[in-house]
């Protein structure tokens, strides 16, 4: 046994493929190039750090890790649901005017290329049903109900997250970062336990043997070095979230201003057939954390976590939308390096490396 670390997801991009996105749509073909040596670079870089999993760092999803699958559609508008971050900006969904609702690309067209170029095991980010659920607008569509509207989103979830498991992907991360902001929205948690119903009826889809390679990512956000949901108390989140019946939890941490008292509730709440990655390392805070630094917080949580269910991770990832060069790819890659020897370093402390 040892303890596990894995990725979140992005990694900023390459300035060159950011500068010829600015000039031009996204999905021109005439960026396949570019895309393609972002990630071959990407990966190259990840496994360089040690790293056991790796991701494509997302430099194929068009604007952001939330509205990859839609961006694009023709029955949609851009005036959709607001995010507002701490740091004064705001960033937008689109929203739904007709019907039906179908995924214009799906993340297993990302995960066919990270395997081109990978050695190591290849884990794929998806976005959840919950975060999807916001693109439909608070009045009915008409002739398109809300309820059909959830049968087609569950749907498309389902066909992305089967491809990805079918080729191969190590883990199927789906992103959960609208939990902890829809108590900043309703504090009463009706609308955070829609999200968790909504997301348990796709997880439901899935076999238990399925539901192993299949992870939840929770954090307060992570864009341009701010969050949009830091305020709210893990206390209002961690029961319900561990209610979702996914084998694996990638939870946010290393930025908590307490985090032994997060880590008592993440052991009170986590069930024996699921496993925690703990986010030892802070995307947003440009200081790269030193092994023994990462050593310290996974030892930290091996008082509180069986080291069965215990992993590491990063708290969020590094550029979650394409136009976030608040950090550098190689503070990004120190710091996944520091994350892998740092766990290196503690499993060998308890015994388990």
């Amino acid at each position: 046994m040892t303890i596990p670390t894995e990725p979140i997801g992005s990694i900023p991009r390459p300035f060159r493929l950011l500068e010829a996105i600015a000039v031009t749509d996204g999905t021109d073909p005439a960026l396949d190039p570019l895309y393609e040596e972002a990630i071959r670079d990407t990966i190259a870089q990840f496994e360089a750090t040690g790293s056991p999993v790796v991701t494509d760092g997302e430099q194929r999803k068009y604007h952001n890790f939330w509205t990859y699958c839609v961006h694009g559609l023709a029955n949609t508008v851009p005036d959709g649901f607001q995010i507002p971050f701490a740091g004064s900006h705001v960033r937008r969904m689109p929203h739904l005017t007709a019907g039906p609702f179908r995924y214009m690309r799906h993340a297993d067209s990302y995960l066919d290329l990270a395997l081109k170029y990978a050695h190591k095991p290849v884990k794929q980010a998806v976005i959840s049903p919950s975060a999807l659920s916001l693109i439909y607008p608070p009045e009915d569509i008409p002739g398109y109900p809300r309820q059909q509207f959830i049968l087609d989103l569950l749907g498309e979830h389902e066909t992305e997250v089967r491809a990805c498991l079918r080729k191969g992907a190590h883990k199927v991360q789906i992103d959960f970062t609208e939990g902890r902001f829809a108590l900043k929205i309703d504090p009463s948690g009706s609308l955070l336990r829609s999200f968790i119903d909504l997301n348990n009826l796709a997880l439901a889809r899935f076999s238990a043997h399925d539901r192993r390679r299949i992870g939840v990512h929770t954090c307060p956000g992570a864009d341009r070095d701010t969050t949009h949901s830091s305020d709210v108390d893990y206390a209002d989140l961690l029961p319900s979230l561990f209610e979702l019946r996914a084998g694996n939890f990638y939870v946010a941490l290393a930025d908590e201003p307490d985090r032994p008292r997060v880590l008592k509730m993440i052991r009170n709440h986590l069930k024996p057939d699921q496993r925690v990655f703990v986010g030892v390392i802070s995307p947003i805070n440009p200081r790269v954390e030193t092994p023994e630094e990462v050593r310290a917080r996974v030892l930290e949580a091996a008082q509180y976590i069986p080291l069965g269910q215990l992993g590491t991770t990063d708290d969020c990832g590094f550029a979650p939308f394409c136009d976030d060069t608040s950090t550098t790819r190689d503070t990004a890659f120190a710091k996944i390096r520091s994350r892998v020897l740092g766990t290196a370093l503690a499993a060998e402390q308890l015994g388990v490396g």
